[in-house]
């Protein structure tokens, strides 16, 4: 896809997992740009740093546990 100069960010998702990402979030009380914007952060953060081998898998915000 090419990447242009604006805020946007447009992908293509299944749209039963679409309903429930959105239910799920809503459940939460968080919007998708909240929810995204948050684990955007985290990602762009722990990117370079490498898992330790006890270390749980990374837990998205707003992930159930």
């Amino acid at each position: 896809m090419p990447v242009g100069s604006s805020g946007r960010i447009v992908i293509e998702v299944d749209p039963l997992v679409k309903r429930q990402l959105y239910a799920a979030l809503h459940a939460d009380g968080l919007t998708l740009k909240d929810w995204f914007q948050q684990n955007l952060h985290i990602y762009l953060a722990n990117r370079e740093q490498l898992p330790l081998a006890f270390d749980e898998p990374r837990a998205y915000v707003g992930a159930p546990r």
